[in-house]
């Protein structure tokens, strides 16, 4: 077998088995600020940026949710700035007014490292706001592996209610030539992470006799009304 399929799969087991009990505490406060009206945001910078993206009007996945757009962060308009942008301790001053955090949201903030100012000022702000706030981070980086760059001193796991750890190594990558890591693993947990945390809580609405918010694939026959329900439900929060 290809040895990226091998470490993938041995990073997969090992996330389901350790993160089962995080995935069933964080799935059952969404589900309940979902039944109250909230949505969910997602925020990351660069690579994180794109997990963020990935369960937006998502077919088979939940509609109430938007990721949090600010392209000065994002890859397509230059990753090393974007990159120098995230470790700005007085970045997150130029965009903080676009945020709409509200007590009944879920706010969940991607960064693998979990030690850059921004995404930790992110979770700051929403739990000022009342959200719950989640982080996918890797706890392999720590206080004493990866001290914090934020000016309060404190990491991302510090600043959220509850983290799902990724448990991806130091440096992303599962394969090692030399002192040459290589192969990266964020991306693809991070995913895992969210759809099982989501498809869990799917299943703990349809439980409690609700009708679960799910876009259907718009390459399917007769999707279109149940979908155009779905937006108009949520339009005056979320940007389709």
């Amino acid at each position: 077998m290809n040895p990226y399929f091998t470490a993938i799969e041995s990073l997969m087991k090992e996330v389901s088995h350790e993160e089962q009990v995080s995935i069933e505490k964080v799935a059952v406060e969404i589900a309940q600020r979902l039944s109250r009206g909230g949505i969910i945001q997602l925020f990351g910078c660069g690579h994180s940026h794109l997990i963020a993206e990935e369960s937006y009007f998502r077919a088979g996945g939940l509609a109430p949710v938007q990721p949090i757009y600010i392209e000065p962060l994002m890859l397509h308009v230059g990753a090393t700035k974007a990159s120098a942008n995230e470790k700005d301790p007085t970045f997150m001053q130029t965009f903080e007014n676009q945020l709409d955090f509200r007590p009944d949201d879920t706010v969940i903030v991607i960064s693998t490292s979990g030690r850059n100012p921004v995404p930790i000022d992110v979770a700051d702000i929403a739990r000022k706001h009342g959200a719950y706030t989640v982080s996918i981070q890797s706890l392999h980086y720590n206080a004493s592996s990866q001290p914090s760059k934020h000016p309060s001193g404190k990491r991302l796991e510090d600043a959220v209610d509850a983290v799902l750890d990724t448990h991806v190594p130091l440096g992303d990558g599962l394969l090692q030539s030399g002192e040459l890591a290589y192969a990266p693993a964020s991306s693809i947990i991070g995913n895992m992470l969210l759809h099982a945390t989501f498809s869990h809580v799917i299943e703990l609405m349809i439980e409690n006799g609700q009708e679960p918010p799910i876009f259907k694939s718009s390459n399917l026959d007769g999707s279109t009304a149940y979908n155009e329900r779905m937006i108009a439900t949520y339009a005056n929060r979320i940007r389709f």
